[in-house]
């Protein structure tokens, strides 16, 4: 196939996707095989189906990559390091990775294979990519929030390859950031049991109106594609290992297109990327820096299926084999000697195959072109004879049956040569260090998000007070705190914001603040010249001992477990380094892109990527209601963007389970409550008190899938 400037990645999530994915013309498939993978609902793939299909894939010149990319718990680690291993050996060609612990493992025990940085690693900055790239990376799927502008500062940051999602579904909340669906039911985005609660409809305020705020509507950059060449995008990527193999077909087909003759779609490819799958159409408003109403969008339950548009596809991936690969021979047919076959592609692979000794003829002889129109039959393989020559001595004879022999074993070994698997070297990994930095009992640590929670907390000498970066940029000086003062870095900026960051960040030293809370692997390049000491916040999802392990090795001072995990699992993981847990507080369901309320009322903010202004209207009490009455505060984020937080806070106060855990800090978060509130929600984490309102346990007794 012809190679490709930009590489077109398609969905595969069942071998009949894979067909049609490799038949339409794709560079590259992605597909999960075993449990552990961000679509673990598709139907993925069987251990013999998953080796056939990366040979099939490889005889055809495409690439296979292997999602291995949810949070894994220790003793899944083995068992995802074992499937990496298989796949290693079969020949995949990467494997993509969520897990920090899971990273580090196979950049030590298979460091020959190339690892991706999954878009659940929630990538969206220059320094992220750069530090993921130096970490061992060879590509980084970013953020799908990223602009245009934002991608190609990617592009020109560091060598890393960029992957971007061209066309599918768009999550509401940032990739490997979303508890939505794991707090509500208890299937995990993060382990690939994700229930779409963003595609259900929700109330405004008191509003009862059914709206779908968190829908958005699917993402097309069709048009797009020789801006992504210009700026060096090495991979497009088409969402969908969920939908239909023919969807897979069209889409994949358009694509190829688009990418080989270079060009924009024209309006009948426009429509068949609808009919395929939209809701309420398309958008590309991220692209282009931009977002608003405009980029939500529903589908209907009983949507037509696009029957002709399907049927026609289907014939295309199913007729045959129209992805063959043209191919060169040359034969020598001489007396006394065995017949000699070289074929070879386009590729760099060349195969030399003998047979039968030619006889002397009794009838007619064997001519050049007799054996040359014989070789060039290769129905039913995966080849097609572009061009071919041979060479006869006269008076010579051949069967037709040696002749077929010949030209079949050659097309065996050059198949061979195709699927040849690189030397990768298997490697055993350092075992965990024997530190132990498990306390006896965790020390109470709050986070605020507004300045009257901090003081109506200072008497009560918390051992860390969390304070947003954009609120203590406002402080000419800092209170008396026995305690440490500690500066929470937004969860989401871009490139454009960090100078701002850094001085914020200096700022914040020169009140005395000494350390940082870090959720994102992009915020280490902005702290490390800090001074202060970086400490790992819940965005970072620690689920292992080994991502804590990793985590210390990038130099941090301790870090949060993710609230995911039961409370037998924060227990046994290691604590190499200090650990936190959050023990109270309304978790973070989305953090979002779109400021849900400028969606809904307007903000009237002039500068959209500013710190949101105290007067904005998304500093009131905003809330979503879904259709069971549960109401999910409205917070606002950094950069005018929306964290949305559970409809009721997590109470452990009167549970000894969190104390026992080897927690060195447990942390009471703050958003909602009054500063009476507060003071009094601390008091009764000292004295173990049952919860004064509705509350949750969360996650940390039942788990999630």
């Amino acid at each position: 196939p012809q190679v490709m400037a930009l590489e077109l990645l398609s969905p595969a999530g069942s071998p009949e996707a894979l067909r049609a994915a490799v038949q339409s013309g794709c560079g590259a498939v992605y597909l999960g095989w075993g449990d552990f993978n961000a679509r673990r609902s598709a139907k993925n793939f069987t251990d013999e189906e998953f080796a056939t299909a990366i040979r099939y894939c490889h005889v055809r010149g495409v690439r296979v990559f292997l999602t291995l990319n949810t949070l894994l718990t220790d003793r899944e680690l083995p068992l995802a390091l074992d499937a990496a291993r298989t796949a290693c050996r079969l020949g995949v060609d990467s494997v993509l990775v969520q897990d920090w612990g899971l990273f580090d493992l196979l950049r030590q025990a298979l460091p020959d294979l190339p690892l991706h940085a999954s878009t659940q690693m929630s990538v969206f900055t220059s320094g992220g990519v750069d530090e993921l790239y130096r970490d061992g990376c060879e590509r980084v799927v970013i953020a799908r929030e990223c602009s245009g502008a934002d991608t190609a500062a990617a592009c020109r940051s560091c060598p890393a390859e960029i992957e971007i999602f061209g066309h599918g579904a768009l999550c509401m909340c940032y990739s490997g950031q979303c508890e939505m669906s794991a707090l509500i039911g208890g299937r995990s985005g993060n382990r690939g049991t994700c229930a779409q609660p963003c595609r259900l409809p929700y109330g405004f305020n008191a509003s009862a109106k059914n709206a779908y705020p968190l829908s958005l509507k699917d993402s097309c950059l069709a048009g797009r594609i020789a801006e992504m060449e210009r700026m060096g995008v090495s991979c497009l990527k088409l969402e969908g290992r969920m939908k239909r193999p023919e969807y897979v077909a069209v889409i994949t087909d358009i694509y190829s297109r688009l990418i080989r003759e270079g060009r924009k779609p024209t309006p009948a490819e426009k429509k068949d990327l609808e009919l395929a799958f939209s809701r309420s159409g398309f958008t590309e408003d991220y692209w282009q820096g931009r977002r608003g109403p405009a980029m939500f969008g529903t589908r209907p339950e009983n949507a037509p299926e696009p029957k002709e548009l399907f049927a026609a596809a289907r014939t295309r991936y199913e007729k045959g084999d129209a992805r063959t690969v043209p191919i060169h021979f040359s034969c020598v047919c001489q007396s006394g000697q065995p017949a000699s076959l070289t074929v070879w592609d386009g590729d760099g692979h060349a195969v030399t195959v003998s047979g039968a000794v030619p006889e002397p003829a009794q009838n007619k002889a064997l001519t050049a072109a007799d054996l040359e129109a014989r070789l060039q039959k290769t129905g039913g393989t995966a080849f097609r004879c572009a061009d071919g020559s041979a060479q006869v001595e006269d008076g010579l004879f051949l069967s037709a049956g040696a002749v077929n022999a010949l030209r079949r074993d050659a097309l065996a070994a050059l198949e061979e040569a195709r699927c040849a698997v690189p030397e990768r070297r298997e490697l055993e990994f350092a075992p965990l260090p024997d530190a132990d930095c498990a306390a006896e009992a965790p020390k109470l640590t709050v986070s605020v998000s507004a300045w009257a929670q901090a003081e109506a907390l200072l008497p009560l000498s918390p051992a860390r007070l969390y304070v947003p970066l954009e609120l203590l940029a406002e402080r000419d000086a800092l209170p008396e705190l026995s305690g440490e003062w500690c500066a929470v870095l937004p969860r989401v900026w871009r490139d454009r914001d960090e100078s701002q960051l850094r001085q914020w960040l200096a700022h914040a030293r020169a009140l005395g603040v000494t350390a940082a809370l870090a959720g994102n692997i992009g915020h280490l390049s902005i702290l490390r010249d800090s001074g202060l000491r970086i400490y790992g916040d819940f965005g970072l999802n620690v689920f292992n001992s080994r991502a804590l392990n990793y985590l210390r090795q990038k130099g941090l001072a301790s870090a949060c477990l993710s609230f995911e995990l039961r409370f037998p699992q924060l227990r046994d993981i290691r604590k190499i380094l200090p650990a936190e847990a959050i023990v109270y507080g309304r978790l973070p369901l989305m953090i979002t892109e779109n400021c849900l309320v400028q969606n809904e009322t307007g903000c009237r903010l002039s500068e959209e990527n500013a710190a949101v202004p105290r007067q904005a209207p998304c500093r009131k009490p905003n809330y979503l209601q879904d259709r069971t009455g549960a109401r999910f505060p409205l917070l606002p984020a950094y950069g005018h963007r929306t964290e949305i937080q559970n409809s009721a806070p997590v109470w452990l106060a009167d549970k000894p389970e969190w104390k026992h855990c080897g927690l060195s800090f447990a942390r009471l978060r703050f958003t909602t409550e009054t500063p009476e509130e507060c003071r009094k929600i601390y008091r009764a984490y000292l004295d173990g008190s049952p919860a004064p309102n509705a509350f949750t346990r969360g996650l940390y007794y039942r788990g999630v899938e």
